[in-house]
């Protein structure tokens, strides 16, 4: 969604404070107010103002901060690093109404400068899968998968997961879902099996997206929204 089409939606500015509206993960929807005078963290460590639980966050991964004029964001050196609007910042840069945080390509955020009101598009749009490695939690479009993910199918998804998009060959499964096995005894039927199943319990939260796709002659890959 463009910067034009979003501030369309926004009413006249009132004396309410900027916030960042949570696009994508667990909690799509939730707002955090922004203060001129402190600056907001964004990370994986509980201690920053928005905490995102995934290992592809660096710690304190990126800061958003009043300079007087306008909110700037600035990644942190972080490992994964920080997108506006589609780019990656290398320098402080500003924001403006409307504007897409990306924080290591997991988590959106959306940007809605002073007195404007997010629209419902932030809250109700495609919001995709989302992996807590931690948690070992899985949620399509902000929902829970529960019950959930048998220990086999959350080793396969977590092994697409960190693929990043690319192919996960039917030997690479094998090693990351049946370490125990050394590569001996799985069939090709029980990797299909399995594939089947997951595909099936991402279906009864999202009918519409094929998240797992077979890449024919080697393996499987993941394509999130």
């Amino acid at each position: 969604m463009t910067t034009d089409s979003i501030t369309e939606q926004l009413p006249a500015k009132s004396k309410e404070s900027a916030m960042l509206v949570l696009q994508r993960g667990a909690e799509a929807g939730r707002r955090w107010p922004l203060s001129r005078s402190n600056p907001l963290l964004i990370g994986r460590s509980e201690e920053c103002t928005i905490s995102l639980p995934d290992r592809q966050v660096s710690r304190v991964h990126a800061r958003i901060a009043w300079n007087g004029d306008e909110y700037m964001l600035e990644d942190l050196d972080s490992k994964n690093g920080t997108h506006l609007n589609g780019q990656d910042i290398r320098q402080p840069s500003p924001l403006h109404d409307g504007d897409e945080i990306q924080i290591a390509l997991r988590f959106k955020l959306a940007f809605v400068d002073t007195g404007a009101t997010a629209p419902l598009s932030f809250e109700t749009e495609k919001q995709g899968l989302r992996l807590d490695q931690e948690t070992r939690q899985v949620w399509v479009n902000g929902v829970l998968i529960d019950p959930p993910l048998s220990l086999h199918q959350y080793r396969l998804l977590e092994a697409l997961w960190n693929s990043g998009g690319g192919v996960v060959t039917r030997e690479q499964i094998i090693d990351a879902v049946w370490p125990e096995a050394d590569g001996e005894g799985v069939s090709e039927q029980a990797i299909d099996a399995l594939v089947r199943r997951l595909r099936e319990r991402i279906v009864e939260t999202d009918e519409e997206f094929r998240y797992i796709v077979t890449v024919r002659g080697h393996g499987f890959r993941l394509e999130n929204q």
